[in-house]
């Protein structure tokens, strides 16, 4: 059974005894749309994760004198063991960062890059006109790890091997395998059981862990003790370094220990748009955050809020600004390092109104053109952390499709990631395969200011979904007047088929996959303006947030209504 559809028709279904046209759902109390749970509220600290204990984790850092980044880093490095299914130190990561005290928001780029050895002529001597989903030629360096100690070294307090030491614990003694969890970790498994060291680190027994099941992993336990104990070297020059080097050697695989001994994470300036007086901060490519900034600006144009929330019109709408921006996405976004992406003409308003008058308000377009100046799938970790100071962390981590390449280097325990699947084979293309390059991202955190202060850190994970999610997460807040937990729960759209930096063209119009909660009426006018509807396929993503509320002194926090996750304060 997909437990996961079932979880989204269980929560449809108990909103439909008070259901309109216009939205999915009502809340008892408010009357606006559904919300599975209220906002938590807190005045010293919050922390919005993807699985309980890694939240509590982060409240317990934060409790015990911890930052916001330090309580960051233990709750991923507890994901890592807890939600492999979309996390872990095979993998990359980035974040934006308020430092509450020198009133900056600033960026980090942990992403890897392609191996030295490994470069277009490779594939073409292979004969392949793609890249593999699995095996060892998508691993990229993985950057999570840098990451962890760049974001210690600027804002950590507490030492690291006291930040490591719950999920050290946690892999010793063994935790129970949450349910969302379980179900992805089952068909990740099915995928990647023959790869060596896949099942010995991931499937006990020979099966993966079931819901409630107490998993254990030791190997991840010494691999965290030796970051614990000798830092970020360790991973990248030392003994894990040279097992990394050692496993893809025998596997046919391209990473190699000088790959890992130069890798570096970069910090960066946070691209913003002002959307309707509210300031939206997304990072700059490789990764794809700022197709949220050129959704928006399109959609600024449009009264979306007379539109009303679910209607078909306010679909349509928002399809074609995502049509629009995700073409630019497909011939733009890549490593600036190697290319010149024109980022400040892609978001500027000027651009969206151009860009704007080749929507038809009546009916779906087949195709666009880009503008002049396989990623649907993607399974991510994304948390937010704020400390008593008003620090405030938004962060997400993945090691991209299901569990990763399946690649699992002897006894390490954790695999390692696929992002290198995302380079385009495509000579003289912007996202083209070269040796060092960081290869297109999928995973984009982000953030809004308010009156030019820190207001809400969040994310919505889920590949291609991501971009849409983080547009629609800001109108469902600023348009539509929903609260944090509301903005996350109402009903998701996700539009598929749009041209991708791997060089598929849309020339169909692409599919719309509706939620469970919008009316047949809005199907229905959807189809007659030329849009094709899909089955709600569960491609919806994850939602966390944290919002400061300045006049009364307190965070307030939401979570994923389908995951296992929770918000929790003190």
């Amino acid at each position: 059974m997909n437990y996961r559809r079932l979880r989204v028709l269980i929560l449809a279904m108990a909103a439909m005894a008070n259901m309109s046209a216009a939205a999915p759902g009502f809340d008892r109390v408010s009357g606006k749309p559904f919300a599975s749970r209220s906002e938590i509220i807190a005045p010293h600290g919050m922390a919005a994760t993807s699985q309980p204990l890694a939240t509590q984790i982060a409240l317990d850092i934060l409790k015990a004198g911890g930052s916001a980044a330090d309580a960051a880093i233990a709750a991923n490095a507890a994901l890592g063991l807890m939600e492999p299914t979309g996390s872990g130190i095979g993998g990359d990561l980035f974040a934006i960062v308020w430092d509450a005290e020198k009133e900056e928001l600033t960026g980090l780029n942990g992403s890897g890059r392609a191996p030295k050895a490994l470069s277009l002529q490779t594939f073409k001597d292979l004969g392949l006109d793609s890249i593999p989903p699995r095996g060892p030629l998508p691993v990229s360096v993985p950057g999570a790890v840098d990451g962890w100690f760049e974001l210690h070294a600027r804002y950590g307090r507490l030492p690291m091997n006291e930040l490591l030491a719950p999920a050290i614990a946690y892999a010793t003694d063994g935790f129970p395998v949450s349910e969302y969890i379980a179900y992805g970790w089952a068909i990740n498994a099915e995928n990647l059981k023959d790869y060596p060291g896949f099942a010995d680190t991931f499937m006990p027994g020979g099966k993966a862990p079931r819901k409630g099941q107490v998993f254990r992993n030791p190997r991840l336990a010494k691999t965290y003790q030796l970051i614990a104990d000798d830092g970020r070297d360790a991973f990248y020059k030392g003994e894990i370094a040279r097992k990394i080097d050692s496993y893809m050697t025998e596997q046919g695989g391209f990473l190699r220990y000088e790959d890992l001994a130069e890798h570096k994470s970069e910090w960066v300036r946070p691209v913003s748009t002002n959307y309707r007086g509210y300031d939206i901060y997304e990072l700059p490519p490789n990764g794809q955050g700022i197709a949220a900034l050129q959704i928006l600006n399109i959609l600024e144009g449009f009264d979306i809020k007379s539109m009303g929330f679910g209607t078909a019109e306010y679909i349509h709408t928002f399809v074609e600004a995502k049509k629009l921006a995700f073409e630019d996405r497909a011939k733009f976004y890549a490593d600036m390092d190697f290319v010149d992406v024109p980022v400040d003409k892609l978001v500027s308003k000027e651009y969206a109104n151009e860009r704007r008058k080749l929507i038809d308000t009546n009916k779906a377009a087949m195709s666009y053109p880009a503008g002049d100046g396989q990623l649907e799938d993607g399974d991510t970790i994304y948390l937010t952390v704020a400390d008593s100071d008003g620090n405030m962390v938004s962060l997400i981590q993945s090691n991209y499709r299901g569990m990763g390449s399946g690649m699992t280097p002897g006894d390490l325990g954790f695999v390692l990631q696929d992002r290198g699947e995302l380079f385009s084979l495509t000579e003289g293309h912007a996202n083209v395969i070269e040796p060092g390059k960081r290869p297109f991202h999928t995973i984009i955190p982000a953030f809004i200011m308010k009156d030019g202060k820190p207001w809400i850190s969040f994310g919505l994970m889920g590949g291609a979904m991501q971009p849409q999610g983080h547009a629609q997460i800001i109108v469902n807040i600023i348009d539509f007047g929903m609260n944090l937990q509301e903005a996350g729960d109402a009903a998701r759209l996700n539009h598929s088929g749009s041209s991708e930096p791997t060089d598929t063209i849309m020339t169909t119009g692409g599919v719309i996959h509706l939620e469970t909660g919008f009316s047949d009426a809005t199907r229905a006018a959807l189809e007659k303006m030329g849009h094709t509807l899909g089955e709600s396929d569960g491609s919806f993503g994850g939602y966390q947030a944290i919002m400061w509320d300045e006049e009364q002194g307190v965070y307030y926090g939401a979570s994923e209504s389908r995951k296992d996750g929770h918000a929790a304060g003190y």
